[in-house]
């Protein structure tokens, strides 16, 4: 399996919008921590997520969160190196 690249160690938090959303699992888009296709010829994928109502949202960067696309702050736990 391959390993995501980390594009930030932080979340971004952002104001979110009503809407449907693709977040990016590889780390490679140039918009963060929204996909712009880079992933293509990989085998990760964007992940689709809904936003029903106006709020603030944690979203991660590290890619290594297990509750995707909010962070559940392993970037607290990313080594030096687990960058691909």
């Amino acid at each position: 399996m391959a390993k995501p690249h980390v594009p930030g160690q932080r979340p971004v938090v952002l104001d979110m919008a009503p809407g449907t959303y693709y977040y990016c699992t590889c780390g490679l888009s140039t918009n963060q921590p929204f996909c712009d296709g880079n992933h293509q010829g990989t085998e990760f994928l964007p992940q689709e997520f809904v936003v029903d109502e106006q709020q603030r949202l944690a979203l991660c960067q590290c890619k290594y969160t297990k509750e995707a696309p909010h962070c559940d702050g392993a970037h607290k736990f990313i080594q030096e190196g687990d960058d691909s």
